[in-house]
This record gives C-alpha cells, sequence and structure tokens, in this order.
C-alpha cells in the first residue's frame, strides 16, 4: 500500500498556512493568506486542497495545527471548536468540523504549538527524544510538552505562557496579557516586549536591544526553571520570532543555571544542548499538522478515503 498523501494547515491568528506533502522538504503545493472571518478563512483553504487534489490526487487526511484555545477532548461536543479566543469572531468557531465534511478525509487537530513540538520531534531539534518540551516566544508566549512520546494533553491542553514568574527586581512594567497582565507571557512575550520598549523586538539595536536581552533572557530563565522542575525534559526547543534575537541563547543558558541554583545539579542541564534553538523554524507549524494528518490517517486505516469522515484527535 502507498503512503497516505497528506494535508496541512498551520491555523494561525494573523494567517493561514496550507500546505501537501510528506515532510518539510517535500512539499508539493503551499499557500498563505491572511486570517480573516472564519467561513471565508476556512472555504478558502477548503477550495485550495479541493484544487490540489484535481490536479495531483486525492488527499487521505488532514491535519490542523491551530491557534487556541481549543476544545480537544475527544468525545466533547466541542471537540475541535475553538474556546473563548481573543481573535474576534472565532470564539465557539469549529475548525475541524466543516474540513472533514467538505472533503471527505478524516481530520487530525491540536494547537498550533503542539503540533510544532510533534514536528521538531519527528524532523528537528529533539529528534531522538521522547520527553521535551517545545516553547515558541513570539508575540505571545506557548509551550508544548512531549512525555513518553504524547503530547500532554487533559481538561484542556498545556498554556504554559501564562505561568507565573517572579518580577525581576527594579521592573515595573505592568505587563501585557489581557487576563493576567504580568505572568510569563505579559512580561517576556513579543507584544510585552514591543510595549516595554516602544519598538518591536527585532527592531531593537545597541544598548537598548542589550538591556532587553538580559531582561528577557531573566524571565525566560524563570519560566523555564518551572517546566524543568516539572515536566523533566530531555531538551527544551526554543522557536518564534523573539528567539531569534541575536546573542539570546548563551545569556539564557547562563541564567537557567542561576535560577536552577544548583538543584539537582545535573550535568545536562548546563550543558549547551539543553536548550536549543528550533530547527524547523517557520515551517515547524505546518510540519506539525503534516504529523497530525499522519496519525488521523493511521487510525482511519486504509487512508480514509474509504469511511465516513470525521474529526481525529492525535
Amino acid at each position: 500500500m502507498s503512503a497516505p498523501r497528506l494535508g496541512s494547515i498551520e491555523s494561525g491568528g494573523t494567517k493561514f498556512v496550507c500546505l501537501v506533502g510528506s515532510a518539510p522538504d517535500r512539499i508539493e503545493a503551499e499557500t498563505r493568506f491572511p486570517t480573516g472571518e472564519p467561513g471565508p478563512t476556512l472555504a478558502r483553504a477548503i477550495a485550495f486542497f479541493r484544487e490540489t487534489a484535481a490536479e495531483t490526487g486525492p488527499l487521505d487526511a488532514i491535519g490542523i495545527a491551530s491557534f487556541g484555545p481549543l476544545e480537544l477532548r475527544p468525545g466533547h461536543a466541542g471537540f475541535g471548536r475553538l474556546a473563548a479566543t481573543p481573535k474576534p469572531g472565532w470564539s465557539g468557531v469549529d475548525v475541524a468540523g466543516p474540513v472533514a465534511a467538505a472533503l471527505g478525509v478524516p481530520v487530525g487537530i491540536d494547537t498550533d504549538v503542539n503540533g510544532a513540538a510533534l514536528a521538531e520531534g519527528r524532523w528537528g531539534a529533539a529528534r531522538g527524544l521522547d520527553t521535551y518540551v517545545y516553547l515558541t516566544v513570539g508575540t505571545g508566549i506557548g509551550g508544548g510538552a512531549v512525555i513518553g512520546g504524547r503530547v500532554v494533553s487533559g481538561l484542556v491542553h498545556t498554556e504554559m505562557g501564562h505561568l507565573a514568574v517572579p518580577r525581576v527586581a527594579g521592573d515595573d512594567f505592568p505587563g501585557s496579557c489581557p487576563f493576567h497582565g504580568d505572568c510569563w507571557e505579559g512580561l517576556a512575550g513579543g507584544e510585552a516586549m514591543g510595549a516595554r520598549w516602544g519598538t518591536p523586538a527585532e527592531e531593537l539595536a545597541g544598548d537598548a536591544l542589550r538591556e532587553a536581552l538580559r531582561l528577557e533572557a531573566s524571565y525566560l530563565a524563570a519560566g523555564l526553571r518551572n517546566i524543568v522542575y516539572t515536566t523533566a525534559p530531555q531538551r527544551i526547543v526554543i522557536g518564534g520570532g523573539v528567539a531569534e534575537l541575536p546573542g539570546l541563547f548563551p545569556l539564557l543558558r547562563a541564567e537557567l543555571a542561576a535560577a536552577l541554583g544548583g538543584y539537582p545539579g545535573l550535568p545536562e542541564h548546563a550543558a549547551e544542548g539543553f536548550v536549543v534553538p528550533a530547527r524547523l523554524g517557520r515551517l515547524a507549524g505546518p510540519a506539525g499538522g503534516l504529523v497530525l494528518a499522519a496519525a488521523a490517517a493511521a487510525a482511519d486505516g486504509r487512508g480514509g478515503r474509504r469511511r465516513r469522515p470525521r474529526p481525529v484527535r492525535r
């Protein structure tokens, strides 16, 4: 039996990325467009897959790595729907159902950050590991924990960006999180950096960049200490725009060592390979959709075209 043909959607708050392929380096077709109103945006994604299937052959499954928060409990009436999201007009929207119904294939769905975590484990910086954390530090902060080879999810998916972290002495910035103010995301996300410094993080330079990096490394290390102690990862992989700031990782590793305070004293925590940059870059989310699609195709048996379409949890 031939390998399944897979489609992927990275459903982001600002843009949708849709592709057909089997791996980050084996992409047959791709499109990107802004995230608008739910109906037209989902319809545009569905049209892309229909057109691609008409040209190159039918698909066996679709994977969706979506912004959240999402209802991901199997069997829940709201499975595949967004919960109360700050994205206007998208709260309560069924993301998975319309795609499955329109295309007649099984659909796997998870959060964008969990999808990226799976992709980094399959093809990227966490390859060969079964217990690790993927963190994205972009506009906000999000994290996915893979423990024993499976993404952690229960009553809700993880929301690492809303961890509480201690303030750096003398920092009076109120925080940018609309829910908690000075949570981890509210103090160290890209939006917080822009508000704190009056310019986007990627445009900082000179003394402002050096001071921003010092503060950012301190806050990121405080959050990573919580993650080290609660999930026991073999590695922490960090992606997102803020993670691309020059010089961040050496500072972050030093700050994390200080935050751990010698406990539990493992040499692995101080190694350069413990906290590392993401390898897949901006393809991490779409590649995660491919992992979710492959799992949906496998759960469906023979590729999905012979069975009744339905959303499938990874």
